[in-house]
């Protein structure tokens, strides 16, 4: 057995689950998923019926000897990171604001993370260090930049974004509680704003997961840098995301002029909830595969951090215009059509 079909195996082992559960707990991308599942119920090792998944009694055979996988820490939602009583207060803040966000919409590939999720996010990106300087946001449905700003830590918060109700949004939330953030529309697709260039020294972003999409997202980011020491957030999904394309996304991170020093393993998760991509659900590759819709909070992404050790390198410079490519390739099955 490979380690994926282990992965699956283990899992049924506790009962009959979700198969949105079961793909959670794997991490090969949805394409080799989906062959390998399928190849294990050709051999009669497990069934799927309403959703749910099952071992066969042969596939209880076969799992013999394999241990269920239950050591995540619940507290933290395996995290490593629970929320302080300092954080606690920005997130019932976060909370309240939230409650008003646009819905996501799939013009633009929206989904966002939940609150809590920000603000661990937050929590480690404070850890670091990294929360007091400038911060450059590029695309924030998560509404990071309204979180950051509520802790007052930050010297400055930017954010751009192609959406123009989340950046009326930001800036009217930034108005009524006085915080210091500034959105701005900005299309990545175009030339980058000389006035942001080597101003900033952090920047976060959740770009989308095909090739040409997440070298023209970071080099965005890449550009506002000031130099060495600066450093960047952002999310990477194994869903989306296979072990080839993480090398090439590996390689374009060295070739900037950075080192990866962290990786933060099913760090974020993307609830479908009323105002996320359940609205559009129905229009992603994966609900046409299964017929069936979310039941399980299963789309989740690993928080990379990466620092510049020497003068930071946009790979892409000047204008970009993307076509489908830029966001859809044959690993985008969670990506809406």
């Amino acid at each position: 057995m490979n380690r994926i079909e282990i992965q699956i195996l283990q899992s049924l082992l506790q009962g009959e689950i979700s198969v949105f559960k079961l793909i959670d707990e794997q991490d090969a991308s949805l394409p080799e998923f989906f062959e390998i599942f399928e190849n294990l119920q050709a051999k009669g090792l497990l069934k799927l019926a309403n959703g749910k998944v099952s071992l066969t009694p042969r596939g209880r055979e076969v799992a013999n000897g394999l241990l269920v996988s239950n050591a995540t820490c619940k507290a933290c939602d395996g995290t490593g990171y629970r929320i302080d009583a300092f954080f606690q207060k920005v997130l019932s803040e976060f909370l309240e604001i939230t409650k008003n966000r646009p819905p996501a919409v799939e013009k633009f590939d929206q989904g966002f993370i939940s609150e809590e999720g920000v603000i661990r996010r937050l929590e480690f990106i404070h850890e670091r260090g990294d929360i007091y300087g400038k911060i450059f946001v590029v695309g924030d449905d998560d509404l990071f930049s309204i979180a950051a700003s509520l802790t007052g830590l930050p010297e400055e918060i930017v954010v751009v974004d192609a959406d123009e109700r989340l950046v009326n949004f930001i800036n009217s939330v930034a108005k009524e509680f006085d915080l210091k953030v500034v959105a701005r529309v900005y299309d990545v697709q175009r030339a980058f704003p000389e006035e942001f260039r080597r101003k900033f020294d952090v920047f976060v972003t959740d770009p989308v997961e095909t090739i040409p999409g997440i070298k023209l997202f970071l080099s965005r980011g890449v550009s506002t840098l000031k130099g060495i020491g600066s450093s960047a957030y952002f999310g990477l999904t194994t869903l989306e995301a296979s072990r080839r394309k993480w090398f090439e996304i590996e390689k374009m991170i060295l070739e900037m002029g950075f080192v990866i020093t962290d990786i933060k393993r099913k760090f974020n998760v993307y609830p479908a909830g009323e105002k996320s991509y359940s609205q559009f659900e129905e229009k992603l590759p994966i609900f046409r595969k299964l017929g069936i819709k979310t039941d399980y909070d299963w789309y989740t992404s690993s928080l990379f951090r990466i620092e510049a050790v020497k003068e930071p390198i946009p790979l892409v410079e000047g204008e970009m215009i993307i076509d489908e490519s830029v966001y859809k390739d044959e690993e985008s099955l969670a990506t809406p059509y």
